[in-house]
């Protein structure tokens, strides 16, 4: 074989790759084009798929049937009735509460009253038993200075004026002829004397007997009139204080003898 040969056997086996490249070349083109439209027409089916697939779920939503709608339902309900029961216990729990301290409140209540009705009857019984011995006391220093006792300015509702006339009452009883009375006996017969006499501690005046302590209103011919407390009784007089001022003033005897003053008894 020449060397001409060979190079036309070469040469043509070249010719040969040349033509088997060119037609893989091709062949791989037109597979990719083919695997291009598979491709795009698998995205648009994956596509209309999640479509479909979500206008379905839409459906069951709009209809509750979803799945995981129901799946949270579920639980919302759970958690609801268990949060109005948790509810409703609390609720029961403060009601008993409230009651119970409503309850106590009210026994509290009525304890403190009864407490300070006690309270306020033993304060008084106390301070009405002070003034009851202080009265007591006022009464037994009465009793033993009743005769030197001057608390205050002595009004003995006897002037100059009245001397003179018991004077003269007794200058013209001493030239009568009638007796008015009898020198052994305390009590007066004539019909314008009071009886009025001290027995025991007591003031016996017109038939009404009269103690220490005791309510009386006094009452001149003048028309002088006050309230007053016997405070003491003598042997000859009496001793009153005026409720107004508390000033002692001497009464004697013979001015409730004669009707120059009078004495009554005062509702305490």
């Amino acid at each position: 074989m020449s060397d001409y040969e060979l190079d036309d056997d070469e040469s043509n086996d070249f010719h040969t790759y040349d033509e088997s490249d060119e037609d893989t070349e091709d062949a791989s083109e037109t597979d990719m084009i083919r695997f291009e439209g598979e491709f795009t027409e698998m995205k648009e089916q994956m596509y209309v798929d999640k479509l479909n697939n979500l206008k379905d779920q839409l459906f069951q939503l709009s209809e509750g049937m979803h799945p995981e709608y129901l799946r949270k339902h579920k639980k919302l309900d759970f958690i609801y009735h268990e949060r109005m029961y948790l509810n409703e216990a609390f609720l029961a729990f403060e009601t008993e509460r409230i009651e119970k301290e409503y309850v106590s409140e009210k026994k509290a209540a009525v304890r403190e009253f009864e407490n300070r009705k006690i309270e306020l009857k033993e304060n008084l019984i106390l301070e009405l038993e002070e003034k009851r011995k202080m009265i007591e006391n006022e009464r037994l220093t009465l009793e033993l200075t009743s005769d030197s006792i001057e608390a205050k300015p002595l009004n003995h509702l006897l002037d100059e004026t009245d001397i003179l006339e018991d004077i003269k009452t007794l200058s013209k009883a001493c030239n009568s002829k009638i007796v008015a009375f009898d020198h052994h006996s305390d009590s007066d017969s004539s019909p314008n004397v009071v009886d009025a006499r001290i027995e025991d501690g007591k003031l016996n005046y017109d038939k009404k007997w009269f103690h220490r302590g005791q309510p009386v209103v006094i009452k001149s011919k003048d028309g002088i009139e006050f309230n007053a407390v016997l405070a003491s009784i003598g042997n000859a007089e009496i001793w009153v204080k005026k409720t107004n001022d508390n000033s002692k003033v001497r009464v004697y005897l013979s001015n409730l003898q004669k009707g120059k003053l009078t004495l009554q008894r005062r509702a305490s």
